[in-house]
Protein backbone atom coordinates (compact mmCIF):
# COMPACT_ATOMS: atom_id res chain seq x y z
CA UNK A 1 0.00 0.00 0.00
CA UNK A 2 1.30 3.21 -0.79
CA UNK A 3 1.43 6.48 1.36
CA UNK A 4 -0.99 8.27 -1.07
CA UNK A 5 -3.48 5.51 -0.75
CA UNK A 6 -3.54 6.19 3.21
CA UNK A 7 -3.94 9.36 3.26
CA UNK A 8 -6.22 8.83 0.74
CA UNK A 9 -8.15 6.49 3.06
CA UNK A 10 -7.68 8.18 5.98
CA UNK A 11 -8.99 11.80 4.63
CA UNK A 12 -12.33 9.80 3.64
CA UNK A 13 -13.03 7.81 6.58
CA UNK A 14 -13.14 10.54 8.40
CA UNK A 15 -15.48 12.84 6.40
CA UNK A 16 -17.43 9.98 6.84
CA UNK A 17 -18.35 10.43 10.48
CA UNK A 18 -18.42 14.66 9.49
CA UNK A 19 -15.29 15.97 9.47
CA UNK A 20 -14.26 19.04 7.57
CA UNK A 21 -11.04 18.60 5.64
CA UNK A 22 -8.91 21.76 5.97
CA UNK A 23 -5.81 22.92 4.32
CA UNK A 24 -1.98 22.29 5.76
CA UNK A 25 -0.47 25.33 6.51
CA UNK A 26 3.09 26.52 5.58
CA UNK A 27 5.67 24.26 7.35
CA UNK A 28 7.21 28.57 8.14
CA UNK A 29 4.74 30.03 9.94
CA UNK A 30 4.31 33.55 9.55
CA UNK A 31 2.13 34.11 12.67
CA UNK A 32 4.03 31.84 15.05
CA UNK A 33 7.52 32.86 15.58
CA UNK A 34 7.70 31.39 19.17
CA UNK A 35 8.84 28.36 16.78
CA UNK A 36 11.06 27.95 13.45
CA UNK A 37 8.80 25.54 11.64
CA UNK A 38 5.45 23.77 11.89
CA UNK A 39 6.30 20.52 13.92
CA UNK A 40 3.03 19.14 14.29
CA UNK A 41 -0.50 18.99 13.16
CA UNK A 42 -2.17 20.87 16.13
CA UNK A 43 0.46 23.64 16.04
CA UNK A 44 -1.76 25.83 13.92
CA UNK A 45 -4.87 24.68 15.71
CA UNK A 46 -3.85 25.89 19.23
CA UNK A 47 -6.46 29.08 19.55
CA UNK A 48 -9.28 26.70 18.34
CA UNK A 49 -8.29 24.05 20.82
CA UNK A 50 -8.24 26.85 23.41
CA UNK A 51 -11.85 27.96 22.69
CA UNK A 52 -11.80 29.99 20.02
CA UNK A 53 -14.64 28.66 16.85
CA UNK A 54 -12.97 27.84 13.74
CA UNK A 55 -14.68 28.34 10.90
CA UNK A 56 -15.16 24.79 9.48
CA UNK A 57 -16.64 23.77 12.52
CA UNK A 58 -16.22 21.49 15.43
CA UNK A 59 -14.64 18.22 13.28
CA UNK A 60 -11.70 18.67 11.76
CA UNK A 61 -9.58 16.31 9.67
CA UNK A 62 -5.94 16.91 7.20
CA UNK A 63 -3.03 15.63 6.25
CA UNK A 64 -0.05 18.21 7.76
CA UNK A 65 3.68 18.11 6.78
CA UNK A 66 5.83 18.50 9.56
CA UNK A 67 9.52 19.01 10.33
CA UNK A 68 11.60 18.93 13.34
CA UNK A 69 15.32 19.52 14.09
CA UNK A 70 15.33 17.59 17.49
CA UNK A 71 15.18 14.21 15.89
CA UNK A 72 18.02 15.44 13.44
CA UNK A 73 20.48 13.46 15.71
CA UNK A 74 18.39 10.37 15.84
CA UNK A 75 17.46 9.63 11.94
CA UNK A 76 19.77 6.58 10.67
CA UNK A 77 17.74 3.93 12.60
CA UNK A 78 15.01 2.35 10.83
CA UNK A 79 11.85 5.61 11.72
CA UNK A 80 13.01 8.34 13.00
CA UNK A 81 12.48 11.32 10.08
CA UNK A 82 13.13 15.51 10.30
CA UNK A 83 10.37 15.84 7.42
CA UNK A 84 7.34 13.52 7.69
CA UNK A 85 3.74 13.76 7.25
CA UNK A 86 0.99 14.04 9.97
CA UNK A 87 -2.46 12.65 9.83
CA UNK A 88 -4.56 14.40 12.07
CA UNK A 89 -8.11 14.49 13.04
CA UNK A 90 -9.64 16.63 15.55
CA UNK A 91 -12.42 17.08 17.81
CA UNK A 92 -13.05 21.11 18.97
CA UNK A 93 -15.34 20.38 22.09
CA UNK A 94 -17.55 17.18 19.82
CA UNK A 95 -16.66 14.02 20.89
CA UNK A 96 -14.28 12.15 23.47
CA UNK A 97 -12.39 9.16 23.95
CA UNK A 98 -15.52 6.94 23.26
CA UNK A 99 -15.84 7.77 19.60
CA UNK A 100 -11.64 8.40 18.87
CA UNK A 101 -10.63 5.52 19.80
CA UNK A 102 -13.03 3.17 18.18
CA UNK A 103 -12.63 5.77 15.13
CA UNK A 104 -8.80 4.88 14.78
CA UNK A 105 -9.28 1.35 15.96
CA UNK A 106 -11.68 0.93 12.89
CA UNK A 107 -8.84 2.81 10.55
CA UNK A 108 -6.01 0.30 11.74
CA UNK A 109 -8.40 -2.70 11.44
CA UNK A 110 -10.83 -2.27 8.22
CA UNK A 111 -9.55 0.46 6.34
CA UNK A 112 -5.50 -0.47 6.42
CA UNK A 113 -6.75 -4.86 7.46
CA UNK A 114 -3.78 -4.09 10.09
CA UNK A 115 -3.98 -7.64 11.81
CA UNK A 116 -5.41 -6.95 15.48
CA UNK A 117 -2.67 -9.61 17.28
CA UNK A 118 0.17 -6.73 16.51
CA UNK A 119 -1.36 -3.47 17.76
CA UNK A 120 -0.42 -2.60 20.74
CA UNK A 121 -1.43 0.44 23.40
CA UNK A 122 0.23 2.64 25.82
CA UNK A 123 -2.29 4.91 28.03
CA UNK A 124 -1.41 7.26 30.90
CA UNK A 125 -0.42 5.75 34.24
CA UNK A 126 -1.77 9.09 36.46
CA UNK A 127 -0.23 11.23 38.95
CA UNK A 128 -0.96 13.20 42.34
CA UNK A 129 -2.99 15.77 40.29
CA UNK A 130 -4.10 13.93 37.09
CA UNK A 131 -6.09 10.35 37.67
CA UNK A 132 -5.11 6.95 35.71
CA UNK A 133 -6.74 6.83 32.43
CA UNK A 134 -8.95 4.09 33.26
CA UNK A 135 -11.80 5.23 30.78
CA UNK A 136 -9.46 4.98 27.55
CA UNK A 137 -8.22 1.22 28.70
CA UNK A 138 -11.79 0.39 29.59
CA UNK A 139 -12.20 1.89 25.76
CA UNK A 140 -9.48 -0.36 24.32
CA UNK A 141 -10.49 -3.54 26.15
CA UNK A 142 -14.30 -3.39 24.81
CA UNK A 143 -12.97 -3.00 21.50
CA UNK A 144 -10.77 -6.80 21.63
CA UNK A 145 -7.52 -5.61 22.90
CA UNK A 146 -6.33 -7.71 25.50
CA UNK A 147 -5.19 -6.22 29.19
CA UNK A 148 -1.63 -7.88 28.11
CA UNK A 149 -1.33 -5.89 25.02
CA UNK A 150 -2.15 -2.27 27.12
CA UNK A 151 0.71 -0.91 28.55
CA UNK A 152 0.34 2.15 31.10
CA UNK A 153 3.16 4.50 31.42
CA UNK A 154 4.15 8.25 32.81
CA UNK A 155 4.22 11.71 32.19
CA UNK A 156 7.36 11.50 30.18
CA UNK A 157 5.21 9.25 27.51
CA UNK A 158 1.75 9.65 27.66
CA UNK A 159 1.17 13.71 28.59
CA UNK A 160 1.04 15.74 25.83
CA UNK A 161 1.66 19.12 25.85
CA UNK A 162 3.72 22.03 23.96
CA UNK A 163 6.30 22.66 26.85
CA UNK A 164 6.24 18.58 27.78
CA UNK A 165 5.20 17.45 31.33
CA UNK A 166 3.06 19.23 33.44
CA UNK A 167 5.83 20.90 35.64
CA UNK A 168 7.15 22.10 32.58
CA UNK A 169 3.36 24.07 31.02
CA UNK A 170 3.49 27.65 31.95
CA UNK A 171 0.14 29.35 33.09
CA UNK A 172 -2.04 28.96 30.65
CA UNK A 173 -0.58 26.75 28.67
CA UNK A 174 -3.42 23.25 27.75
CA UNK A 175 -2.43 19.74 27.62
CA UNK A 176 -3.63 16.50 28.99
CA UNK A 177 -2.95 12.66 28.68
CA UNK A 178 -2.84 10.47 25.18
CA UNK A 179 -3.22 7.07 24.30
CA UNK A 180 -0.88 5.67 21.86
CA UNK A 181 -0.77 2.44 19.55
CA UNK A 182 2.19 0.86 18.22
CA UNK A 183 2.46 -1.58 15.85
CA UNK A 184 4.62 -4.80 16.12
CA UNK A 185 7.11 -6.08 14.07
CA UNK A 186 8.02 -9.50 14.87
CA UNK A 187 10.28 -10.22 12.25
CA UNK A 188 12.60 -7.70 14.66
CA UNK A 189 14.37 -9.40 17.31
CA UNK A 190 14.79 -7.73 20.53
CA UNK A 191 17.91 -6.27 21.46
CA UNK A 192 19.08 -6.72 25.22
CA UNK A 193 21.18 -3.56 24.93
CA UNK A 194 17.89 -1.77 25.52
CA UNK A 195 16.35 -3.30 28.46
CA UNK A 196 16.11 -6.97 29.89
CA UNK A 197 12.01 -7.26 28.08
CA UNK A 198 10.89 -5.45 25.35
CA UNK A 199 7.55 -3.27 25.29
CA UNK A 200 5.95 -0.90 23.07
CA UNK A 201 8.58 2.39 24.08
CA UNK A 202 11.36 0.29 23.90
CA UNK A 203 14.36 2.00 21.57
CA UNK A 204 15.20 -1.78 19.87
CA UNK A 205 12.97 -1.09 16.84
CA UNK A 206 10.68 -4.00 17.35
CA UNK A 207 7.58 -1.51 17.93
CA UNK A 208 6.68 1.36 16.20
CA UNK A 209 4.09 4.43 17.55
CA UNK A 210 1.95 4.63 14.53
CA UNK A 211 -0.72 7.19 16.05
CA UNK A 212 -1.21 9.63 19.19
CA UNK A 213 -4.88 9.99 20.68
CA UNK A 214 -4.30 13.24 23.05
CA UNK A 215 -7.28 14.36 25.24
CA UNK A 216 -6.80 17.86 25.75
CA UNK A 217 -8.66 18.45 29.05
CA UNK A 218 -6.39 20.42 31.41
CA UNK A 219 -5.34 23.95 31.36
CA UNK A 220 -2.18 25.42 33.77
CA UNK A 221 -3.57 27.45 36.32
CA UNK A 222 -1.07 30.72 37.37
CA UNK A 223 -0.74 28.78 40.98
CA UNK A 224 0.85 25.95 39.35
CA UNK A 225 -2.00 23.26 39.21
CA UNK A 226 -4.39 22.63 36.76
CA UNK A 227 -7.83 22.72 35.88
CA UNK A 228 -10.69 21.12 33.99
CA UNK A 229 -10.93 22.95 30.13
CA UNK A 230 -15.23 23.84 30.01
CA UNK A 231 -14.23 22.03 25.83
CA UNK A 232 -12.78 18.99 25.88
CA UNK A 233 -10.64 18.28 22.87
CA UNK A 234 -9.14 15.28 21.02
CA UNK A 235 -6.28 15.78 18.96
CA UNK A 236 -4.94 12.97 16.70
CA UNK A 237 -1.67 12.44 15.00
CA UNK A 238 -0.26 9.42 13.21
CA UNK A 239 2.94 9.56 11.16
CA UNK A 240 1.75 8.97 7.38
CA UNK A 241 5.47 7.08 6.95
CA UNK A 242 4.99 5.07 10.13
CA UNK A 243 1.66 4.03 8.77
CA UNK A 244 2.58 3.15 5.57
CA UNK A 245 5.66 0.97 6.66
CA UNK A 246 3.14 -0.46 8.95
CA UNK A 247 0.52 -1.62 6.14
CA UNK A 248 3.81 -3.28 4.31
CA UNK A 249 5.01 -4.87 7.30
CA UNK A 250 8.08 -3.33 7.08
CA UNK A 251 10.03 -1.99 10.38
CA UNK A 252 12.51 0.11 7.87
CA UNK A 253 10.39 3.71 6.85
CA UNK A 254 12.95 4.14 4.53
CA UNK A 255 11.63 0.98 2.13
CA UNK A 256 8.20 2.65 1.70
CA UNK A 257 7.60 4.07 -1.89
CA UNK A 258 8.15 7.81 -0.46
CA UNK A 259 12.25 6.79 -0.11
CA UNK A 260 12.79 4.16 -2.68
CA UNK A 261 13.69 6.06 -5.71
CA UNK A 262 16.04 8.60 -3.54
CA UNK A 263 17.84 5.61 -1.97
CA UNK A 264 18.29 4.18 -5.75
CA UNK A 265 19.19 7.12 -6.74
CA UNK A 266 21.85 8.01 -3.79
CA UNK A 267 23.30 4.04 -4.51
CA UNK A 268 23.43 5.02 -8.28
CA UNK A 269 26.08 7.80 -7.04
CA UNK A 270 28.29 6.29 -4.70
CA UNK A 271 28.63 2.56 -6.10
CA UNK A 272 27.30 1.59 -2.79
CA UNK A 273 24.39 -1.17 -1.36
CA UNK A 274 21.80 -0.25 1.14
CA UNK A 275 21.93 -2.91 3.01
CA UNK A 276 25.67 -2.70 3.99
CA UNK A 277 25.55 1.29 4.21
CA UNK A 278 21.98 2.06 5.97
CA UNK A 279 22.59 4.77 8.22
CA UNK A 280 24.74 6.86 5.87
CA UNK A 281 22.24 6.32 3.24
CA UNK A 282 19.30 6.59 5.69
CA UNK A 283 20.44 10.45 6.72
CA UNK A 284 21.18 11.38 3.21
CA UNK A 285 17.57 10.28 2.22
CA UNK A 286 16.06 11.91 4.86
CA UNK A 287 17.78 15.05 4.60
CA UNK A 288 17.80 15.69 0.67
CA UNK A 289 13.74 15.07 1.03
CA UNK A 290 13.50 17.59 4.19
CA UNK A 291 15.62 19.90 2.06
CA UNK A 292 13.60 20.01 -0.99
CA UNK A 293 10.53 20.94 1.03
CA UNK A 294 12.34 23.69 3.23
CA UNK A 295 13.45 25.00 -0.35
CA UNK A 296 10.06 24.69 -1.12
CA UNK A 297 8.95 26.92 1.37
CA UNK A 298 11.21 29.60 0.31
CA UNK A 299 13.91 28.87 2.88
CA UNK A 300 17.27 29.45 1.82
CA UNK A 301 20.72 28.32 3.73
CA UNK A 302 21.88 30.68 6.63
CA UNK A 303 23.16 30.99 9.32
CA UNK A 304 20.10 31.66 11.52
CA UNK A 305 17.26 30.27 12.02
CA UNK A 306 15.27 28.02 9.45
CA UNK A 307 18.09 28.97 7.37
CA UNK A 308 20.70 27.51 9.62
CA UNK A 309 18.26 24.47 10.07
CA UNK A 310 18.42 23.80 6.06
CA UNK A 311 22.14 24.40 5.65
CA UNK A 312 23.03 21.72 8.41
CA UNK A 313 20.48 19.26 6.61
CA UNK A 314 22.46 20.14 3.08
CA UNK A 315 26.06 19.80 4.82
CA UNK A 316 25.09 16.45 6.85
CA UNK A 317 24.50 15.20 3.72
CA UNK A 318 27.10 16.48 1.79
CA UNK A 319 29.93 14.76 4.42
CA UNK A 320 27.96 11.19 4.78
CA UNK A 321 27.59 11.32 0.62
CA UNK A 322 31.19 12.08 0.39
CA UNK A 323 32.30 9.34 3.17
CA UNK A 324 30.06 6.74 1.13
CA UNK A 325 32.09 7.82 -2.09
CA UNK A 326 35.37 7.53 -0.32
CA UNK A 327 36.52 9.76 -3.14
CA UNK A 328 37.90 14.00 -2.57
CA UNK A 329 36.02 15.18 -5.80
CA UNK A 330 33.21 16.76 -6.07
CA UNK A 331 30.27 16.13 -3.61
CA UNK A 332 27.23 15.17 -5.59
CA UNK A 333 23.94 15.47 -3.95
CA UNK A 334 21.83 15.67 -7.25
CA UNK A 335 18.88 13.05 -6.37
CA UNK A 336 16.72 13.93 -9.07
CA UNK A 337 15.51 17.83 -7.64
CA UNK A 338 14.52 20.26 -10.39
CA UNK A 339 14.34 24.02 -10.63
CA UNK A 340 15.06 26.73 -7.65
CA UNK A 341 15.54 23.25 -5.62
CA UNK A 342 18.55 22.27 -7.30
CA UNK A 343 20.51 25.19 -7.78
CA UNK A 344 20.16 26.15 -4.20
CA UNK A 345 21.76 22.87 -2.72
CA UNK A 346 24.16 22.69 -5.46
CA UNK A 347 25.40 26.53 -4.30
CA UNK A 348 25.42 25.66 -0.53
CA UNK A 349 27.27 22.55 -1.19
CA UNK A 350 29.75 24.09 -3.43
CA UNK A 351 29.90 26.38 -0.58
CA UNK A 352 30.48 23.65 1.78
CA UNK A 353 33.27 21.71 0.15
CA UNK A 354 35.69 24.96 0.19
CA UNK A 355 35.04 25.24 4.11
CA UNK A 356 35.28 21.11 4.52
CA UNK A 357 38.44 21.15 2.82
CA UNK A 358 39.37 23.84 5.53
CA UNK A 359 38.16 21.78 8.36
CA UNK A 360 40.10 18.60 7.27
CA UNK A 361 43.20 20.55 7.07
CA UNK A 362 42.72 22.29 10.52
CA UNK A 363 41.24 18.69 12.24
CA UNK A 364 45.48 17.05 10.73
CA UNK A 365 46.74 20.06 13.28
CA UNK A 366 44.66 18.81 15.93
CA UNK A 367 46.78 16.93 18.21
CA UNK A 368 43.94 15.20 21.04
CA UNK A 369 40.52 15.89 20.29
CA UNK A 370 38.21 17.20 23.12
CA UNK A 371 34.59 18.44 23.32
CA UNK A 372 35.05 21.62 23.14
CA UNK A 373 37.31 20.85 19.99
CA UNK A 374 34.76 18.73 18.93
CA UNK A 375 32.01 21.98 19.12
CA UNK A 376 34.32 23.77 17.47
CA UNK A 377 34.83 21.73 14.51
CA UNK A 378 30.95 21.66 14.38
CA UNK A 379 30.23 25.15 14.86
CA UNK A 380 32.83 26.69 12.38
CA UNK A 381 33.18 23.86 9.58
CA UNK A 382 30.00 21.95 10.09
CA UNK A 383 30.93 18.39 11.40
CA UNK A 384 28.47 17.32 12.66
CA UNK A 385 29.62 15.10 16.02
CA UNK A 386 29.22 11.74 14.25
CA UNK A 387 31.57 12.80 11.70
CA UNK A 388 34.16 13.88 14.17
CA UNK A 389 34.28 11.10 16.57
CA UNK A 390 34.63 8.73 13.27
CA UNK A 391 37.42 10.70 11.95
CA UNK A 392 39.31 10.50 15.33
CA UNK A 393 38.26 6.84 16.17
CA UNK A 394 40.30 6.10 13.70
CA UNK A 395 43.79 7.77 15.33
CA UNK A 396 42.17 6.02 18.79
CA UNK A 397 40.84 9.08 21.03
CA UNK A 398 37.11 9.13 22.43
CA UNK A 399 35.43 12.28 22.31
CA UNK A 400 33.52 13.14 25.81
CA UNK A 401 30.19 13.69 24.40
CA UNK A 402 29.06 15.11 27.12
CA UNK A 403 31.20 18.32 27.14
CA UNK A 404 30.15 18.55 23.59
CA UNK A 405 26.54 18.66 24.69
CA UNK A 406 27.20 21.18 27.35
CA UNK A 407 29.10 23.74 24.83
CA UNK A 408 26.12 23.19 22.24
CA UNK A 409 23.80 23.88 24.90
CA UNK A 410 25.75 27.26 26.15
CA UNK A 411 25.34 27.98 22.23
CA UNK A 412 21.67 27.03 21.62
CA UNK A 413 21.41 29.54 25.03
CA UNK A 414 23.14 32.29 23.67
CA UNK A 415 20.59 31.99 20.30
CA UNK A 416 17.23 32.04 22.49
CA UNK A 417 18.65 35.05 24.22
CA UNK A 418 19.19 36.36 21.12
CA UNK A 419 15.82 36.12 19.57
CA UNK A 420 13.66 37.38 22.43
CA UNK A 421 11.40 39.67 21.58
CA UNK A 422 10.87 37.81 18.15
CA UNK A 423 7.20 37.85 17.76
CA UNK A 424 4.46 38.59 15.93
CA UNK A 425 4.96 40.43 12.47
CA UNK A 426 8.97 40.81 13.35
CA UNK A 427 7.90 43.29 16.06
CA UNK A 428 9.34 44.37 19.30
CA UNK A 429 6.33 45.40 20.75
CA UNK A 430 3.05 48.29 19.66
CA UNK A 431 4.81 51.81 20.01
CA UNK A 432 4.57 54.72 17.98
CA UNK A 433 8.16 54.34 16.32
CA UNK A 434 7.51 50.50 15.66
CA UNK A 435 4.39 51.02 13.85
CA UNK A 436 6.15 53.79 11.57
CA UNK A 437 8.73 51.01 10.99
CA UNK A 438 6.23 48.40 9.83
CA UNK A 439 4.46 50.79 7.60
CA UNK A 440 7.94 51.87 6.09
CA UNK A 441 9.09 48.25 5.46
CA UNK A 442 5.78 48.14 3.30
CA UNK A 443 7.40 51.14 1.26
CA UNK A 444 10.63 49.56 1.41
CA UNK A 445 9.38 46.29 -0.26
CA UNK A 446 7.54 48.15 -2.87
CA UNK A 447 10.37 50.63 -3.87
CA UNK A 448 12.75 47.58 -4.02
CA UNK A 449 10.42 45.58 -6.33
CA UNK A 450 10.14 48.70 -8.39
CA UNK A 451 14.32 49.24 -8.59
CA UNK A 452 15.46 45.46 -8.65
CA UNK A 453 12.22 44.02 -10.24
CA UNK A 454 9.54 41.60 -9.16
CA UNK A 455 11.66 38.60 -7.97
CA UNK A 456 12.12 40.50 -5.01
CA UNK A 457 10.23 38.47 -2.04
CA UNK A 458 10.12 39.52 1.52
CA UNK A 459 12.02 36.75 3.69
CA UNK A 460 11.41 38.27 7.40
CA UNK A 461 11.78 41.19 9.40
CA UNK A 462 12.34 42.20 12.83
CA UNK A 463 11.60 45.84 14.08
CA UNK A 464 12.38 47.70 17.17
CA UNK A 465 11.87 51.36 18.19
CA UNK A 466 15.43 51.76 16.85
CA UNK A 467 15.30 50.44 13.46
CA UNK A 468 13.61 48.44 11.17
CA UNK A 469 15.63 45.27 9.80
CA UNK A 470 14.09 43.73 6.60
CA UNK A 471 14.98 40.70 4.46
CA UNK A 472 14.43 39.71 1.13
CA UNK A 473 15.37 37.77 -2.11
CA UNK A 474 18.12 39.81 -4.14
CA UNK A 475 21.31 37.84 -5.87
CA UNK A 476 23.85 40.41 -4.23
CA UNK A 477 24.45 43.61 -2.41
CA UNK A 478 22.91 46.43 -4.03
CA UNK A 479 24.66 49.30 -5.48
CA UNK A 480 25.10 52.57 -4.11
CA UNK A 481 23.50 53.46 -6.37
CA UNK A 482 20.56 51.13 -6.65
CA UNK A 483 20.68 51.94 -2.51
CA UNK A 484 19.49 55.56 -3.37
CA UNK A 485 17.53 55.45 -5.57
CA UNK A 486 14.97 52.68 -2.90
CA UNK A 487 15.70 55.68 -0.04
CA UNK A 488 14.68 58.14 -2.37
CA UNK A 489 11.64 56.70 -3.57
CA UNK A 490 10.44 55.41 -0.14
CA UNK A 491 10.94 59.10 0.84
CA UNK A 492 8.99 60.64 -2.23
CA UNK A 493 5.91 58.71 -0.71
CA UNK A 494 6.28 59.59 2.35
CA UNK A 495 6.56 63.50 1.53
CA UNK A 496 3.52 63.08 -0.58
CA UNK A 497 1.07 61.51 2.43
CA UNK A 498 -0.41 58.88 1.11
CA UNK A 499 -3.11 57.09 2.62
CA UNK A 500 -2.76 54.15 4.84
CA UNK A 501 -5.84 51.77 4.69
CA UNK A 502 -6.87 48.53 4.94
CA UNK A 503 -10.46 46.22 3.79
CA UNK A 504 -10.66 42.90 4.42
CA UNK A 505 -11.11 40.27 1.37
CA UNK A 506 -11.15 36.78 0.71
CA UNK A 507 -7.22 35.77 -0.24
CA UNK A 508 -8.08 35.14 -3.65
CA UNK A 509 -9.63 38.33 -4.38
CA UNK A 510 -6.79 40.35 -2.42
CA UNK A 511 -3.83 38.38 -4.58
CA UNK A 512 -5.87 38.64 -7.88
CA UNK A 513 -6.08 42.93 -7.59
CA UNK A 514 -2.31 42.31 -6.85
CA UNK A 515 -1.93 42.09 -3.39
CA UNK A 516 1.84 40.66 -1.90
CA UNK A 517 1.78 37.64 0.32
CA UNK A 518 4.84 36.88 1.90
CA UNK A 519 6.78 33.43 2.94
CA UNK A 520 4.56 31.10 0.26
CA UNK A 521 2.00 31.07 3.62
CA UNK A 522 -1.30 29.67 2.73
CA UNK A 523 -4.17 32.30 4.21
CA UNK A 524 -7.31 32.20 5.87
CA UNK A 525 -10.17 32.70 3.38
CA UNK A 526 -10.75 36.18 5.12
CA UNK A 527 -7.72 38.36 5.25
CA UNK A 528 -6.67 42.20 5.85
CA UNK A 529 -5.23 43.77 2.58
CA UNK A 530 -2.81 46.96 3.65
CA UNK A 531 -3.28 49.84 0.77
CA UNK A 532 -0.47 52.83 0.43
CA UNK A 533 -2.13 55.02 -1.70
CA UNK A 534 -5.55 54.81 -3.32
CA UNK A 535 -7.18 51.38 -2.66
CA UNK A 536 -9.30 52.06 -5.97
CA UNK A 537 -7.29 53.82 -7.97
CA UNK A 538 -3.52 54.73 -7.99
CA UNK A 539 -1.29 52.79 -5.11
CA UNK A 540 2.13 52.24 -4.55
CA UNK A 541 2.09 49.27 -1.81
CA UNK A 542 -0.75 47.03 -1.57
CA UNK A 543 0.04 43.70 0.96
CA UNK A 544 -1.66 41.19 2.86
CA UNK A 545 -0.75 41.97 6.58
CA UNK A 546 -1.95 41.74 9.81
CA UNK A 547 -0.93 45.12 10.82
CA UNK A 548 -0.79 47.60 13.18
CA UNK A 549 -0.15 50.61 10.54
CA UNK A 550 0.01 54.54 11.06
CA UNK A 551 -2.55 56.77 8.84
CA UNK A 552 -0.50 58.25 6.97
CA UNK A 553 2.60 58.02 5.36
CA UNK A 554 3.64 61.44 6.19
CA UNK A 555 3.80 59.87 10.11
CA UNK A 556 6.95 57.92 9.53
CA UNK A 557 9.56 61.11 8.26
CA UNK A 558 12.18 60.89 6.63
CA UNK A 559 13.86 57.15 5.54
CA UNK A 560 17.26 56.39 5.62
CA UNK A 561 19.18 53.14 4.68
CA UNK A 562 21.79 52.85 6.91
CA UNK A 563 23.63 49.19 6.40
CA UNK A 564 23.02 46.02 4.03
CA UNK A 565 24.84 42.70 4.19
CA UNK A 566 24.22 39.06 2.89
CA UNK A 567 22.78 36.29 4.87
CA UNK A 568 22.53 33.61 3.09
CA UNK A 569 22.20 32.09 -0.43
CA UNK A 570 20.11 34.88 -2.23
CA UNK A 571 19.06 36.32 0.84
CA UNK A 572 19.99 40.21 1.77
CA UNK A 573 19.48 42.13 4.54
CA UNK A 574 18.98 45.90 4.66
CA UNK A 575 18.60 48.06 7.42
CA UNK A 576 17.07 51.40 8.46
CA UNK A 577 15.97 54.35 10.90
CA UNK A 578 14.40 57.87 11.10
Amino acid sequence: MTSDEIREKFIEFFEKQGHVQIKPSPLVLEDDPTTLFTSSGMQPLVPYLMGKSHPKGKRLVDSQPCFRTVDIEEVGNTRHLTFFEMLGNWSLGDYFKEEQLAWFWQFLTEELKLPKERLYIAVFKGTNDVPKDEESARIWRRLGVPEKRIFYYGVKENWWSRSGTPDKMPAGEIGGPDSEVFYEFTQVKHNPKYGEKCHPNCECGRFSEIGNSVFIQYRKKEDGSLEELPQKNVDFGGGLERLTAAANDDPDVFQINLFKQIIKRIGEISGKSYKENRKSMRVIADHMRASTALISNSVVPSNKLQGYALRRLIRRSAIRMRKLRGKLEKTNLNLGQKGKVARVIEEEVERFERTLERGLREIEKIKKIDGKKAFDLYQTYGFPLETTIELFADKGQKIDKKEFEKEFEKHQNLSRTASVGMFKGGLADTSEEVIKFHTATHLLHAALRKILGESVQQKGSNITKERLRFDFTHPAKLTNQQLKKVEDLINEQIEKDLPVSYETKTSKEALDEGALAFFGEKYDEKVKVYTIGDPKGEWFSKEICGGPHISHTEEIGRVRIIKQEKIGSGVMRIYGEF
